[in-house]
């Protein structure tokens, strides 16, 4: 488990009371990935530092700095030399990774958030070309050993392998890289848990599911993410470390959960195997038609169905019905339409379509 911050002074030899709390910069710390880690930096005696391109209503104890991430001389201003880890949530790139790099040379460590969508398979597939290549088929749980897509400009997932490679060999402090996958947590503009909670509210008493419900797309809370910040701080992960729930729970299995949280009960309905991917009916966020594994070295303490509570308050607390496309940008850009119900209806006629006990 990370220190607290008596822990942490005590394991250094020291005296709480001739220290200063540690302190973060989280850069780009407004999403949910900062702002749940934020909270837990607090919440462990941290001075944290948001810094962002614009002001937003920041977790209390936090303080705020409007700075652009690229711009190096503002940033490493703000870093200072009392910085004892800077998070970046916004580093995608290897342009990005050199102002990091540069505005954090005096910081104790750096963290950046990059993504478990650098792993290829053994025939080269990987998530961003799975529409038209076909999803990767990966034969086992992924490590850190795992291999990746070439560094490079060309998709999202050879950005965030360039982004790694040059903040790892340009740093001049340790640095730790978090691959985290199917990340959940409240504050989102991607919550793939909207897809169930959007037709329990709308009271959908069946839901049919691609793949038999079995697909298996690794989950990560934000919490983990947070929890693993603080291993790294601390020196306890390797340079690059995967970031999981503790367990990967199927399609058919986040269904229940999210049901068993909302109190309110629709039938899962199996569908047979889709002949090409993505499936046109019952297609999830999660569908996918072989496993995503993780294994995560960030030592994941709960479950998918233990961490996915705060996501599910938040949703609803935010009651999205009407503009959900507006609030959840990133899942509305999907290619699928994900809440065709006369589809939904046509695929629960289908004569292979099968109940999932829960």
């Amino acid at each position: 488990m990370p220190l607290t911050f008596a822990e942490w002074a005590v394991k250094r030899g020291k005296r709480v009371k001739d220290l200063a709390m540690p302190r973060a910069v989280i850069v780009g710390g407004t999403g949910q990935i900062g702002l749940a880690t934020a909270r837990r930096l607090v919440g462990q005696a941290w001075d944290v530092t948001i810094a962002s391109r614009r002001a937003t209503t920041l977790p209390e104890g936090c303080h705020h700095v409007e700075v652009d991430a690229r711009d190096v001389d503002r940033l490493r201003a703000v870093v200072g030399s009392d910085t004892d880890v800077i998070l970046s949530c916004v580093a995608f790139d290897a342009t990005d990774a050199e102002c990091l790099a540069e505005a954090g040379k005096s910081a104790g460590r750096i963290v950046a958030i990059s993504s478990a969508s650098v792993y290829r398979d053994n025939e080269g597939r990987t998530l961003d070309e799975a529409a038209d290549c076909g999803f990767p088929v990966f034969a086992g749980p992924l490590t850190e050993e795992s291999p990746t897509v070439a560094p490079g400009p060309e998709t999202y997932s050879t950005r965030k392998a360039a982004m790694e490679q040059t903040l790892l060999g340009l740093a001049g402090c340790p640095v730790t890289i978090l691959r985290p996958c199917a990340i959940h947590g409240p504050e989102s503009r991607h919550a793939r848990e909207w897809w169930f909670v959007k037709r329990l509210l709308d009271g959908r008493t069946a839901v049919p599911l691609a793949y038999g419900g079995r697909s298996q797309f690794q989950t990560t809370s934000v919490a983990a993410i947070a929890n693993a910040v603080l291993q790294a701080a601390d020196g306890q992960l390797p340079p690059t470390a995967n970031v999981s729930d503790a367990d990967s729970p199927t399609v058919a299995e986040i269904g229940h959960a999210i049901m068993n949280i909302l109190g309110r009960r629709a039938e899962l309905i199996g569908l047979p195997e889709a002949p090409v991917y993505p499936p046109v009916l019952g297609a999830t966020p999660w569908s996918i038609p072989s496993p995503m594994v993780v294994a995560g070295t960030a030592g994941p303490t709960a479950t998918y169905g233990q961490s996915v509570a705060p996501t599910i308050r938040w949703l609803v607390e935010h009651d999205r019905s009407d503009n959900w496309q507006e609030h959840l940008p990133q899942l509305a850009a999907y290619r699928n339409e994900h809440f065709g119900y006369e589809r939904d209806d046509r695929a629960l006629q289908l004569p292979e379509a099968t109940s999932i006990a829960s």
